[in-house]
Order: structure tokens, then C-alpha cells, then sequence
């Protein structure tokens, strides 16, 4: 994505020089953060509320303007309420659970992402992403005030990496001059064109899609819902689609898919994109231009998300296409899954092995991140005969028949994958619910006492269904639910059987699951699941 111009929509760290600037030697620090963006902030939250110290440098001094990414799936609030961020994003945020699909003007498909009822929060919120940004630094600036172990540095920019068998060596630029620093570990959270990454001289390879679409934020009164509207080939932007979504503020955010041989600074000229939006709203409908920006298709990741005590999250590591809202909700599921490893790590109460369970897990996530968005790509912007009738013979028909709707693809939306097959897994009871087996996230439901999604997380914890069951000897704490036949606890955690017990994950994946076991199973799994 290419935006016009870099302006700061909030200055949250502005600068301020370092006890680090006047040492006599470089300063150790357990956990460097390359990046101040929604993965760099989120990282360094979850780890200092763990109480591990750690340190995040930007080379800005607050949040740049403009949307970007702006739809925040369930999963990702569901990690933010765990470290208390969430409740101001939901509040501001427009929530929205239906999508409907326009060909011309004629509504030819509509879907919900959240049918069923007992889940604390939306399927997505849509939230413009300096306030994501601006609500977790407050967050940061709260738990610091309760002794949790963060620092920010603003206008601190990296100049070299490098990596040695035991730390990682940072110099870094500031606007008194230059400093040197030393990690434990270094986690890269500086966006697709990581500037660690290429210090370190590591590849970023994948797929470049022959398309390019215009986004215009405008600001404007309007009567259309609360919902993600897409359009195939309407009247006014012909051979191509558009995207229509709400923010707050009153402000829209529209999707223009331009085609691949483009002029990309006459595009974000206003005599360019002003008639196109005029002729989409139509004539009358007053608007104000907010950001325009231009972006490029692309599917990219490296080959491995760590190298030695190097760790990259979010695009620094993986990029995906905007549709499907895979890209910042994959980076905060990165942190979720590095988060608690890391911590374990560094207070030793496990070993190294443990962090190259982030590769396994994160690249089989992103994998299927990229599949997704490749597929909505080659959907949406056909290139050959065949893949032009296939897309255009599934538009025919999916107005009337069913079947067809699961292949229409304008964007398959995030949904946390499920980590079948990692190493961590223990084992798991065929006879309860294929929706929660082991790899899977917790599947949240209402209890006696609240939310079972605020009840679990954030370390190991047993979740027990019907059953007395505890395990002498561990150090686990207990959530323990007693259930009717009709309770939703029943249909998701129990199926067929009449009670389960779970263990799960700090990150809220179920690491094993039993029918009946011993206290011996419950150890053996959880040994797995911290990479024993």
C-alpha cells in the first residue's frame, strides 16, 4: 500500500532522550520491539503485563494518518479484552455482522458471520487504524502506571542489526545523534518493508497480482446499513468492483479496483477520483475527501519467522491482500502466539524449543492466510478465459441456487486458524466437538459467571465440563462449569459426551482435551504444550 503522504494523526511517544544515550557501554535489554504499529504496541502489551521488561522503537512519534487497516475480527478483540484494551475499540467501532454482494445493482447474495447467539463480542468491528493504535498505547500508558515493564521510544530509528549467538546488537539514530543498544531477543514488527529484515538480509518472496484499487475515505452523511457491501461490475466503475464499508466519524471507506496498467499519481488526483465517487453516491450527495491511497495485490512471506533470536510478526513477516481482512489480524494473533512463549522462555519455565513452535504454528497460519487471500485475488480480478467464465457462470447462478454462494469470493473473511497437527498438541477425544478440538480457540459462551472468554487466558488453566475432576499436584487453575442439556457449553464443549475436561493454552488454544482422565495425562500434555 502506498499513501500519499505521512502525516501524524496522534502524537502518543513523542521524544525524549534515554538514560541508554548517556551509558558508557550498550545497555542490555531482555525484549527489543522494531516497530510502534499495532503488532509492535500489542506485543509489548502482552509481554509487560507478563513482567517482561521490554523496549519498542519507532522512527515516528505517534499513530500516521489515515484508515488502513480498518475491520478487527472477533478474535483479535477477543485477544485485546485479555489485555484490557478492548472496550474502547467496541465502543467507538461500528459493529457489523452481515456482508451482502451486488452484480450491477442487484443484490444477488448476503451472509452472516456471526448467526448463532453466546458470544461476547461481534464478528467484526470496523475501526479506522490509528485508533486501534491510539487505544493500545493508552492501555501501555495504564499498565505502566501499575508497574508493568514497557518502554516507547519515539524518532528512535534503526540504523544496523546484528545478530550473534546470544544477543542482538542495535544501532539507532535519534534526533541528538546516534546510540547503541543490545536484546535478548529482537522481535521485528516494521511493517512490509522491515527494515530488519533487510539489514539481516532475509528473502520476502511470493506473488504480485496484476491489479491495483484506490481507496477514498470521505466523510459524509448516509442512510446505507451498517454492513460490508460489495459490488461485481457496477454502473459506476464498470469492468471492475468496488467496496463500500462504514468507519466512525461518519467516515466511508470505498474500494475502487482499478486494473493493473494504471498512472498511480494521477489516480489520487482529485479530478480523478472526485466523479468516480460522485458518480457511486450520486449526483447531490454531498462528501468530503478524508485519505486516498493506492495498493498493489500482493502475497509475500518469508521462509522462517525466526532466526536465532530474531523474530518477525506481522508484515514484516507476512503480507496479504486488504480483502479478507487477514493482514493486521494476523499480525495481533502473532503476538497472541509469541506473547506467552517468549515470556515462558525468558523467566525460564521453559526452553528454547519452545520458541520454534512460532515458526511451526504462525507460518502454518499465514499459509493459510495466504491461500485465502491468492484465492479472493484470482475471484475477483480474473486473467485468463476460463477463470473469467468460471467467475462469471458462478454469478449466474448464485442468485437462485445455494450451492454456488460458497464460491462467490470477494474477500473470505479472517477467522483465527486451528493449529492441526503442531507439536504442542496433546491429546485429544474424538467423541467431543469438532469445532473445539485440540489446535482450536477457545469458542467462547455465556456461564453462570460471565463470559467463558473472560474466565480463561493468559496462562495454563483446566476447563472442566460435568466433572469434579482435579489433578493433584499441578499448579493449574480451575474453571469448572456445571451444565443444563440445552446449554450452549453443552453443544460446543461436550457433543455427544456427558462431561470433558480441556486444557488450555495461556493463549486461549486448547492444548488437550479428555473425556476422563488422570492426572497423568493432564502433566504428559501439558509437558507437550510447553514444548517438553
Amino acid at each position: 500500500m502506498v499513501d500519499v503522504r505521512y502525516e501524524t494523526a496522534f502524537t502518543l511517544y513523542p521524544y525524549a532522550r534515554s538514560a541508554d544515550q548517556d551509558a558508557d557501554s550498550p545497555a542490555r535489554h531482555p525484549v527489543v520491539i522494531v516497530g510502534g504499529g499495532p503488532v509492535g504496541m500489542g506485543m509489548a502489551l502482552e509481554l509487560g503485563l507478563k513482567d517482561v521488561p521490554c523496549v519498542v522503537l519507532d522512527d515516528h512519534d505517534g499513530v500516521g494518518v489515515g484508515s488502513r487497516a480498518i475491520c478487527f475480527a472477533k478474535r483479535t478483540l477477543e485477544i485485546c479484552d485479555r489485555m484490557g484494551a478492548a472496550d474502547p475499540m467496541v465502543d467507538l467501532g461500528v459493529v457489523w455482522n452481515v456482508g451482502r454482494v451486488f452484480r450491477d445493482e442487484r443484490q444477488i447474495y448476503d451472509f452472516n458471520l456471526l448467526p448463532e447467539e453466546g458470544h461476547k463480542r461481534p464478528a467484526f468491528i470496523n475501526l479506522q487504524q490509528p485508533y486501534f493504535e491510539k487505544f493500545l498505547v493508552e492501555r501501555i500508558r495504564a499498565a505502566q502506571a501499575e508497574g508493568a515493564p514497557i518502554e516507547i521510544r519515539g524518532k528512535n530509528r534503526v540504523l544496523s542489526t546484528e545478530s550473534y549467538d546470544d544477543h542482538v546488537a542495535l544501532e539507532i539514530d535519534t534526533p541528538e545523534g546516534p546510540y547503541k543498544i543490545e536484546a535478548d531477543y529482537l522481535v521485528a514488527c516494521d511493517g512490509a518493508r522491515s527494515a530488519v529484515r533487510s539489514m539481516l538480509g532475509h528473502d520476502f518472496t511470493g506473488r504480485v497480482f496484476e491489479d491495483n484499487f484506490l481507496i477514498c475515505d470521505v466523510k459524509m452523511t448516509a442512510d446505507f446499513p451498517t454492513e460490508r457491501w460489495f459490488w461485481f461490475d457496477p454502473p459506476f466503475n464498470r469492468g471492475q468492483s468496488v467496496l463500500l464499508h462504514k468507519q466512525p466519524d461518519d467516515i466511508w471507506r470505498i474500494d475502487f479496483q482499478l486494473g493493473w496498467d494504471i498512472d498511480r499519481k494521477a489516480v489520487v488526483q482529485p479530478e480523478y477520483y472526485m466523479p468516480k465517487v460522485q458518480a457511486m453516491l450520486g449526483e447531490g450527495v454531498e462528501f468530503e475527501p478524508e485519505w486516498v491511497s493506492v495498493y498493489t495485490f500482493q502475497c509475500m512471506s518469508m521462509d522462517e519467522y525466526r532466526h536465532g533470536r530474531v523474530f518477525f510478526a506481522g508484515d514484516s513477516a507476512h503480507q496479504v491482500s486488504p480483502f479478507g481482512a487477514r493482514g493486521c489480524n494476523g499480525g495481533i494473533q502473532d503476538v497472541d502466539n509469541l506473547g506467552w512463549k517468549l515470556a515462558a522462555v525468558i523467566k525460564g519455565e521453559a526452553g528454547e524449543r519452545l520458541l520454534d513452535t512460532y515458526q511451526e504454528e504462525r507460518k502454518h497460519g499465514a499459509d493459510e492466510n495466504i491461500l485465502n487471500s491468492s484465492r479472493t485475488t484470482d475471484f475477483m480480478t480474473p486473467k485468463t478465459e476460463i477463470a473469467k467464465l468460471f467467475r462469471e457462470s458462478v454469478l449466474d447462478l448464485v442468485e437462485h441456487t445455494d450451492a454456488m454462494r460458497p464460491l462467490v469470493n470477494s474477500g473470505r473473511l479472517s477467522l483465527p486458524c486451528v493449529y492441526d497437527g503442531s507439536s504442542l498438541n496433546g491429546a485429544d477425544d474424538a467423541i467431543l466437538p469438532q469445532r473445539t478440538r485440540v489446535g482450536a480457540t477457545l469458542a467462547d459462551a455465556p456461564t453462570d459467571q460471565g463470559w467463558l472468554i473472560d474466565r480463561i487466558g493468559g496462562r495454563f488453566q483446566l476447563f472442566t465440563v460435568n466433572t469434579d475432576f482435579k489433578p493433584e499436584g499441578l499448579n493449574l487453575d480451575l474453571v469448572d462449569v456445571i451444565v443444563a442439556p440445552d446449554d450452549l457449553i453443552t453443544e460446543r464443549y461436550l457433543g455427544a459426551a456427558e462431561q470433558a475436561v480441556y486444557l488450555i493454552r495461556p493463549d486461549q488454544v486448547i492444548a488437550a482435551r479428555w473425556v476422563n482422565p488422570t492426572a497423568a495425562d493432564v502433566t504428559a500434555a501439558l509437558n507437550t504444550a510447553m514444548g517438553g
